[in-house]
């Protein structure tokens, strides 16, 4: 009978034990996922609050050299483009965000899109594969986009409106 009482006392805390867990558990799941989910919508108002009214949380305003906020216009879509190599052909994939400073040349970027995406695509399609492996050759091509960038909007428009071409995706099969 001592026997019979000792184990269903043993049965009674690994059940005890399994409800505890499956709660830490539950708890925890919930946790993660209000933090995940609930506070995005914040922070990314937030964010761009900051940059739109161009201070920091001391409530100082940013100097940009009187240039302007700067705003990033991205493209509509990612470019995707074979890239010759020594060995074999590569496909590549690179997503791409403008840095502009103010509204006006915001603005004027949206309205030259198909203009930008063919300058792109150009200096794009004439990289090696070789060179895109290494981190020096991604920030080359990417310095070389921006500069054939600003070249062609300053022909078309007059002024250099985009400041920088930025990789926000970077992907070679």
């Amino acid at each position: 009978m001592a026997e019979d009482e000792l184990q269903m006392e043993e049965g009674g805390k690994g059940k005890m034990m399994i409800i505890i867990i499956v709660a830490v558990v539950l708890i925890g799941g919930g946790a993660a996922a209000y933090f995940l989910l609930g506070g995005s919508d914040d922070s990314t108002e937030e964010v761009s609050t900051q940059m739109s009214s161009g201070s920091d949380d001391s409530g100082v305003a940013m100097s940009s050299s009187n240039k302007g906020t700067a705003l990033y216009v991205a493209m509509p879509r990612p470019f995707v483009f074979n890239v010759p190599g020594q060995g074999k052909d590569r496909l590549a994939q690179i997503k791409v965000q403008l840095m502009v400073r103010g509204t006006d040349n915001e603005e004027l970027a949206k309205m030259h899109v198909p203009l930008i995406e063919g300058t792109l695509l150009k200096v794009f399609s004439s990289s090696n594969a070789d060179d895109l492996v290494t981190e020096a050759g991604k920030v080359s091509l990417r310095d070389q986009a921006g500069r054939e960038v600003q070249k062609v909007l300053k022909e078309t428009v007059g002024s250099e409106v985009v400041e920088q071409v930025l990789f926000t995706g970077f992907v070679m099969q």
